[in-house]
């Protein structure tokens, strides 16, 4: 055979010699043709050179043509070549048999010119067709593997992103806040504890990200006291009206700040920032609308400042301030509760009040260890629950 020989190549099959010279006069001018007399030398011409179709006569002596086409199918290598059964038989079964078998189609003997040519065109081109699907979706799946690999590794360069973005501003917010960094531990667990409570809620439908993100975001709610002079937030001592004005600012500066991280990096995948922003501006913000900075009440206060402003209290009423003794577990417990549908969001007290031991056990855990500091806003927190 013509090495060059582009043309399609036609394996025949048949123990006649003359039905393969009728073939091979019907099929020679379009196709590069071979032949076989039996099913064994079909098996081992195949096996050094596939064919791009194959004509197979049934009834042949030793390996008849259905046991041929049976070891075909189960080949990997050889289950795409189309074959076409040559036979003299017509029994629906047969034909049954050999399309269960995985043949494409059945030429009765003696073979019509017009109807082997068309069978074959036909054939040939729809196998053409499968290989280009195949190769498509192979090229595909390849494609859509690197990209899920790509955007793996850019989920993942994110996601360092993200927790070096947050523990930047961590480490700012705990050099310069009076309090310790046991608060923000604390808080931030709080928060994750409540937010887990509130995922059976059907009106919130909290995500594994939307906690996560909850988590990484709580210890910025007092980022703002970044831009508060230490002469009011170093001062051991009540704060003046004018000094408490300036202290509530806190909340606008936090926020202010967090969002010009965000402008910074220009990108919908900041967008984690949501949270810490939320939580940043209106963490003092009252369910009945009587907090800060803008007074907003019920659910117009966002649900993570909400979720904070819990945190927040509780963790103030434990703690132990140059102005005031740690309050007994019990105790904060009683004030948050008191505070339901005033100060705090009813489902969030709730929550609380369901996994109050998981506070306990936080508190307990994250312990702070020394002198207490000074904490002007966290006494207003205490003073605000008990009203």
């Amino acid at each position: 055979m013509n090495s060059q020989d582009k043309r399609p190549k036609i394996l025949i099959v048949d123990d006649s010699l003359n039905n393969i010279e009728v073939l091979s006069n019907i099929l020679g001018k379009g196709y590069s043709t071979r032949f076989a007399s039996d099913g064994s030398e079909a098996l081992a011409l195949i096996g050094r050179d596939a064919p791009d179709l194959i004509l197979l006569d049934v009834v042949m002596p030793g390996i008849d043509g259905f046991e041929v086409c049976k070891q075909l199918k189960a080949n990997l290598a050889t289950r795409d070549i189309p074959v076409i059964f040559l036979t003299s038989l017509d029994s629906a079964v047969d034909e049954e048999c050999g399309l269960s078998l995985g043949a494409e189609d059945f030429i009765h003997k003696p073979a019509s010119a017009p109807v082997v040519l068309a069978r074959v065109r036909n054939h040939l081109a729809l196998a053409t067709t499968r290989r280009e699907l195949k190769q498509h979706n192979e090229n595909l799946e390849q494609l859509v593997a690197e990209r899920t690999a790509e955007l793996f590794r850019k989920d993942r360069q994110l996601i360092a992103a993200q927790s070096s973005i947050i523990a930047a501003f961590c480490a700012l917010a705990e050099v310069r806040d009076n309090e310790t960094g046991n608060h923000i531990r604390r808080t931030q667990r709080y928060v994750q504890l409540l937010a887990e409570r509130l995922r059976t809620n059907a009106r919130y439908s909290l995500t594994d990200g939307d906690i996560e993100l909850l988590f990484k975001s709580a210890p910025l709610h007092d980022i703002g006291k970044v831009a508060i002079p230490d002469a009011i937030l170093l001062k051991p001592g009540k704060l003046s009206p004018d000094e408490w004005t300036i202290m509530k600012t806190h909340c606008a500066e936090g926020r202010s700040a967090i969002l010009s991280a965000a402008r910074d990096f220009g990108d919908s995948d900041w967008s984690f920032l949501n949270y810490a922003v939320e939580i940043a501006y209106c963490h003092h913000e009252r369910w009945d609308g009587a907090g800060y900075p803008q007074g907003l009440s019920g659910e117009q206060i966002p649900l993570s400042a909400r979720l904070m402003a819990v945190a927040d209290v509780y963790d103030a009423l434990i703690s132990k301030r140059v102005y005031k003794e740690a309050y007994p577990h019990e105790e904060a417990v009683r004030l948050i509760a008191k505070g339901r549908g005033t100060h705090f969001d009813p489902d969030v007290t709730d929550a609380f009040l369901a996994i109050a031991e998981a506070f306990d056990e936080t508190a307990q855990r994250y312990k702070d260890v020394g002198d207490a500091k000074p904490a002007m806003e966290t006494k207003a927190h205490s003073l605000s629950a008990k009203s």
